[in-house]
């Protein structure tokens, strides 16, 4: 997406994409440059170009300043407080192996139309404005094009039945007519895909599968005689969740034979030795995953938290050194600051770990305990250091009414 992100012009840096374990057709925008995807969508996409069209279209609403909010405004603008909102509970980030942005997971989505309703009006805007930006990167529209032709085919279904992007989203048969007249003047309508993107679709798929779905359902999908990069990906996570090390390992050890400089085919191996107890067996793929990938905030995060577990302490450090970094980048994950919390309180320095919890506090929506934490930054670290004033900035937003 960063190229549509630079022909909107968009830091691609600065936009945050979330996937929401979800198998209802679904995206949206809230709470600034971030998008929301349901795996849905990913999952019954044919090919990249329906992807990068719907959110070529979310792209729209972001720079036309459509950012729908709640008729009381949601002030409170976690990114958990966006999800609760929207989807009417909680939701949780799953802690490993789901690449930059995590995956959340929520509920029946109650409260999904009053807080984001986008007008006939807006919806226009926004797909003339990802017409322009597909047009500008030199792309097809026909992805947008075809996705809104499933839809309308749910148009006849009762509202409980119909998936959620047409109670946000209005679809009408002017939209569709205006994109069926671009696709049919545009000179990038025949644009094939890129093969690199056809390749990162049918890896998306295979590890959404091989993650949310059981390891029988992805054995009988990704067959053993069928040799892909993509149907290796997906055996080797099904056998990991079985689990099978015997015959996970194996798998991925030919992956990362084969394309050694991908950072996730190493980061799939620590997973695996990590969550079955192996703490010093996790270490090196991490470690090499990072390398690969040092500006992939939540690698880091995977390897802080085994570097924490292993309970060195010159693993410690290099644990608060790496998420010291990863926070620059994805300062609103809880999760970092949570480990961050832990690392330097292990570290003994408890000024620090009290401004950590509170940054976790923060992020988690809990300003009671944000408050608490705040105080005992101030209390314990060195007035006129930024650290004490970041601790004195979070108080006043601890302090601050919903």
């Amino acid at each position: 997406m960063s190229p549509v992100f630079a022909a909107a012009g968009l830091d691609a840096s600065a936009v945050h994409i979330y996937l929401l374990n979800d198998p209802r057709i679904n995206s949206f925008v809230a709470g600034g440059q971030n998008v929301f995807i349901n795996t849905g969508l990913l999952t019954r996409s044919h090919n990249p170009n329906q992807v990068i069209g719907v959110i070529a279209h979310e792209t729209g609403h972001i720079s036309g300043g459509h950012l729908a909010r709640s008729q009381e405004e949601l002030r409170n603008d976690t990114i958990k407080a966006i999800i609760a909102t929207v989807l009417g509970a909680g939701a949780a980030a799953v802690a490993h192996g789901q690449g930059a942005g995590g995956l959340l997971s929520g509920g029946s989505g109650v409260g999904l139309r009053s807080f984001l309703q986008y007008s006939v009006e807006q919806e226009a805007r926004a797909d003339q404005a990802a017409l322009g930006f597909l047009d500008a990167t030199h792309q097809s529209a026909r992805g947008l094009l075809d996705f809104f032709r499933v839809l309308q085919g749910e148009e006849l279904l009762s509202a409980t039945r119909q998936d959620p992007y047409l109670r946000t989203h209005p679809l009408t048969s002017q939209r569709i007519n205006y994109i069926e007249e671009f696709v049919g003047r545009s000179p990038n309508s025949g644009a094939p895909d890129k093969p690199e993107f056809v390749e990162m679709h049918r890896r998306m798929l295979a590890k959404l599968g091989g993650f949310l779905g059981s390891p029988g359902q992805t054995l009988t999908l990704y067959k053993e005689n069928d040799d892909s990069v993509a149907a290796r990906y997906a055996r080797a996570i099904a056998y990991y969740k079985i689990p099978n090390l015997a015959k996970a390992l194996p798998i991925i050890d030919g992956l990362m034979q084969q394309e050694p400089k991908n950072p996730y085919f190493a980061e799939l191996k620590g997973q695996m030795q990590f969550e079955n107890g192996h703490v010093a067996e996790a270490l090196a793929p991490y470690e090499a995953a990072v390398r690969l990938a040092p500006e992939q905030a939540l690698l880091r995060i995977e390897l802080a938290q085994v570097q924490i577990e292993s309970g060195k302490p010159e693993l410690n450090k290099q644990a608060i050194a790496n998420l010291n970094e990863a926070v620059r980048f994805e300062d609103r994950n809880a999760e970092a600051w949570h480990f961050l919390a832990v690392a330097y309180g292990r570290d003994g320095n408890f000024g620090m770990a009290a401004l950590a919890g509170a940054e976790e506090a923060i992020n988690e929506g809990d300003k009671p305990l944000a408050l608490l934490q705040a105080n005992k930054a101030i209390h314990d670290l060195k007035p006129g250091t930024p650290a004490r004033l970041r601790a004195e900035d979070l108080k006043q937003l601890a302090q601050r009414k919903s």
